[in-house]
């Protein structure tokens, strides 16, 4: 994705309350060999960049005053209740150095695990995004998991989930939760009904 921003000379809290009073957003890009550059952006086409899940986890091509770098966005202040992007930070990369990034995970094949299929059972995503370490031409989009195999009363671990090559979990050797699936309270399983309507005829003939 590209963002056009521009060098800003005036700093300060009166300065960027300018800037936002005109339609920009401030901002800051540092890493690697250069210094610090603090920028404006547009804040319309930035507000709406926010809303995308690929522009938080994606290499970006930044164009300031002409000139095109490749960073990640670090992070950004929104006011708290107006639709109004108060300031984001941008960091410069290396294509030669990995980074560590946080990945939004996608949760696929729910429908068809023995869990919902056989026990009606709710699966629950205890983790939406990991953090992962990889060089930045490896960095993925999102991360697929698969929930095809996942049964009733058990969990998914960091450690199932299958990553893109090159790419690694930081939390690994924690092995965190990522999904469960339990039954809700009163609701019967499939192969819990039969039995239960055996059992019926049962009780009644021994009156």
């Amino acid at each position: 994705m590209k963002v056009i921003a521009f060098k800003r000379e005036l700093q300060g809290s009166g300065a960027s309350r300018r800037l936002r009073t005109s339609g920009q957003t401030p901002g800051i890009v540092y890493g690697g060999a250069e210094a610090p550059v603090t920028i404006s952006l547009d804040h319309n086409a930035l507000y709406h960049a926010l809303k995308k899940e690929v522009f938080h986890s994606s290499i970006l091509d930044l164009e300031i005053d002409g000139v095109s770098q490749q960073v990640l966005l670090r992070d950004f202040q929104v006011h708290a209740y107006k639709q109004l992007v108060l300031h984001a930070d941008f960091q410069r990369i290396d294509a030669n150095q990995p980074i560590h990034m946080k990945v939004a995970l996608h949760f696929a094949n729910a429908d068809v695990s023995p869990a919902v299929k056989l026990h009606a059972a709710t699966i629950s995503h205890v983790l939406n995004e990991i953090e992962v370490s990889c060089l930045p031409g490896k960095l993925p989009e999102f991360i697929t998991v698969d929930l095809s195999n996942i049964d009733v009363g058990h969990s998914l671990h960091l450690a199932d989930v299958v990553l893109p090559e090159g790419v690694t979990a930081v939390a690994l050797a924690a092995n965190p939760t990522v999904a469960t699936a339990l039954v809700p309270p009163g609701h019967v399983s499939a192969d819990a009904a039969p039995a239960a309507e055996a059992a019926a005829p049962a009780a009644k003939g021994k009156k």
